[in-house]
């Protein structure tokens, strides 16, 4: 707990308008564990779908199909496309709305799903990775403070 009050502290000191793509000027600013110095951690909510699956296989496919799709061409996989491929392969409940999370804020997710949800930019898919509740796969629709 006292990592995630450490991270609402330093939330409204940061630069307010560096969330998608800020720059790479604040490299040395160390915001600590997960922080890129580009200002991404810094907003208080996200918006963001997901793929959850309880097989690292399973996401591993649904990667493939968006790698396959746009990322391997270093394109954006788009907000609907990636809502089928979650409606296809998450087993979470948010699959029947294309994974759609709508907006939340810092502390309402555990561990490394709040991490990662709070250090992609907007636009951006996020590799595979593990959580306590299985594998993900996060697309960064929004934030704001």
């Amino acid at each position: 707990m006292g990592k995630d009050s450490k991270a609402k502290d330093s939330a409204g000191k940061g630069k307010g308008k560096q969330p998608a793509g800020g720059g790479d000027d604040g490299g040395s600013k160390g915001k600590g564990k997960g922080g890129k110095g580009d200002g991404l951690g810094t907003c208080t909510y996200v918006k963001a779908r997901h793929i959850l699956c309880e097989k690292q296989g399973k996401i591993n496919e649904a990667y493939k199909k968006l790698q396959d799709g746009w990322l391997s061409n270093g394109d954006k996989v788009p907000p609907a496309e990636f809502a089928k491929i979650a409606a296809e392969y998450s087993e979470c409940p948010s699959g029947k709305k294309g994974g759609d999370l709508g907006w939340f804020p810092r502390g309402k997710m555990a561990g490394p799903f709040q991490e990662v949800a709070f250090n992609t930019p907007v636009g951006v898919t996020s590799a595979p990775f593990k959580s306590t509740h299985g594998y993900h796969i996060i697309l960064s629709e929004g934030r704001k403070n």
